[in-house]
């Protein structure tokens, strides 16, 4: 039987997270207990050797991403795969990143996911929910063309990025889930929160919007630097996130998680990945979208399609 539309989509991205293999010297997501997606799942995780599985709820499915073509894939050309349902590694020959080629600005300036869903119902509210301190926007001001794809995608979608005083009023959620960062940054009021708290905020954002993208970043740099500490640090505060997502969403929203590329699930390297990534899909309509992606391309007609169905 065919499954609810949700009303809601959350797209929590997680950068450089593969599906390797399930042997915790290597992959740290192997040495972490993963309590929220492994209780999704009935205990199941994804690895090289066992990449789908899915019950009345809840689905994973691998996703490729490498595109058709050679080389590692890379953050912008994956990113933006992934916001516009472009294959942009061949449109522009090769992976490149991690800041968006200046040939496919244009392309995402008019094909990105946030336009996608407006398209479709011109009334949808929209979010980027991540929050950015002032340090980040005297960055974009000083290097013009080095946008990573979200972001860029947002502001040539009319959004407004958020900031510490949406941090404040509980509308927003800092980048790395707790705060602690902007701390380290001499930003000594912005709230500190734990990674639980981050992921009821995530959902309360998400019930108010038709669709909403956080952005989450600490992984891919933990495996650049096969720092294994903080990959069970980041994979555990994740994990707390996602439990406070499920806790707090309504059943109206379907969350998705997925990935770029791969790298933290092999710390043999400290290099991308050509593994797959997973596709988390948690609430009504899972099945379907599952049912339209194989490659990363396909994720985002997948989401304005399900957004367009009856609810």
């Amino acid at each position: 039987m065919k499954q609810q539309a949700p009303r809601h989509i959350l797209l929590v991205f997680l950068d450089g997270v593969g599906i390797g293999p399930a042997d915790p010297n290597i992959n740290p997501f192997f040495t972490t207990p993963m309590h929220s997606l492994r209780g999704e799942l009935s205990g199941w995780f994804p690895s090289s050797r066992s990449r789908r599985h899915e019950n009345s709820r809840a689905v994973c499915i691998p996703v490729t991403v490498t595109m058709g073509v050679s080389g590692l894939p890379q953050s912008g050309t994956g990113q933006s795969a992934l916001y516009s349902g472009l294959n942009t590694a061949k449109v522009i020959g090769k992976h490149f990143g991690p800041y968006l080629y200046s040939t496919l600005k244009p392309l995402l300036a008019q094909h990105n996911i946030f336009r996608r869903v407006r398209d479709i119902d011109p009334d949808s509210t929209l979010a980027l929910a991540n929050a950015f301190p002032r340090q980040f926007f005297a960055y974009l001001e000083k290097h013009h063309g080095r946008h990573v794809a979200g972001v860029y995608c947002a502001l040539q979608s009319g959004l407004t990025l958020r900031t510490l005083h949406h941090l404040r009023k509980q509308t927003a959620v800092s980048t790395d889930l707790t705060g602690k960062g902007w701390h380290r940054l001499g930003i000594t009021n912005a709230p500190i929160i734990s990674p639980y708290e981050a992921g009821k905020r995530l959902a309360h954002i998400a019930g108010r919007h038709r669709f909403t993208l956080f952005e989450y970043f600490l992984t891919d740099k933990a495996g650049h630097r096969r720092d294994r500490y903080a990959a069970a640090q980041y994979i555990e505060e994740l994990d707390a996130c996602i439990q406070g997502i499920l806790d707090s969403m309504n059943s109206c929203t379907l969350l998705c998680i997925t990935s770029d590329h791969g790298n933290l699930e092999d710390l043999r390297i400290k290099t991308h990945t050509r593994n797959p990534v997973p596709l988390f899909l948690l609430g009504p309509g899972a099945h379907q979208l599952a049912g339209k992606v194989r490659a990363i391309p396909d994720i985002t007609p997948a989401i304005v399609e399900l957004l367009a169905e009856p609810h």
